[in-house]
Order: C-alpha cells, then sequence, then structure tokens
C-alpha cells in the first residue's frame, strides 16, 4: 500500500512539472516577434461526388384474405337472486386489568 502512495506522490510531482514547463513554453511564444505571413498555397480539388444511384423497388405479393366463420355470441349470465345477511353480533367489551397497589420502600438505615 505504501507503494502505491508513492506512485501516486511521483506521478502528481512529474505532473506539477511538466505545467511549469508548459507555462514557461506558453510565455516564450507569447513573447515572439510577428511573424512573417505565409503565402496562399494552393488549395487541392477534390472531385466531384458521385451521385448516388436509385435502387430498384421491390413489387410485394399481396397478401390473401382469409375468410373466417362468424363469432357465436356470448351466453347470457343468469341472474342471481340478492342474498341478506344476518347483523354481525356486537362486539364483547374488553375487561379491565385489575392494578398492583405499588409498595412502598422503607428507607435505608441511617449511617453510624
Amino acid at each position: 500500500m505504501a507503494s502505491f502512495n508513492c506512485l501516486i506522490l511521483a506521478f502528481f510531482v512529474a505532473l506539477s512539472f511538466s505545467s511549469m514547463d508548459a507555462g514557461l513554453a506558453a510565455r516564450h511564444l507569447l513573447q515572439l516577434p510577428t511573424l512573417p505571413s505565409v503565402p496562399n498555397l494552393p488549395k487541392p480539388a477534390l472531385p466531384p461526388m458521385p451521385a448516388i444511384p436509385t435502387l430498384p423497388q421491390p413489387t410485394l405479393p399481396t397478401l390473401p384474405t382469409a375468410t373466417l366463420p362468424p363469432i357465436p355470441s356470448l351466453p347470457t349470465v343468469p341472474t342471481v337472486p340478492m342474498v341478506t345477511l344476518p347483523p354481525l353480533p356486537s362486539i364483547p367489551s374488553i375487561p379491565t386489568i385489575p392494578t398492583i397497589p405499588s409498595i412502598p420502600f422503607l428507607s435505608p438505615p441511617p449511617g453510624n
């Protein structure tokens, strides 16, 4: 684990030195005198793009039409007589739990 930490530290130090060199190089580039302009060079001419050929459109066969038998009607549901339920019984009351009388604690004997 310690070697990994040393590797990270070495990488960080190398990265910081490389950024200092890049900063110095950028400053030197900014301090250069203006360079003479380069004459316009001829640009190569590209050949024209070929036309995209049109692909022949295939003729698709027509799908056969199938004659389906008529759908039979659904059977009707018989009517169900209404059922009356008896009234629910009343819930009995919950009995109360008797309380235990508290026991008075005696005070400790006085110290000698």
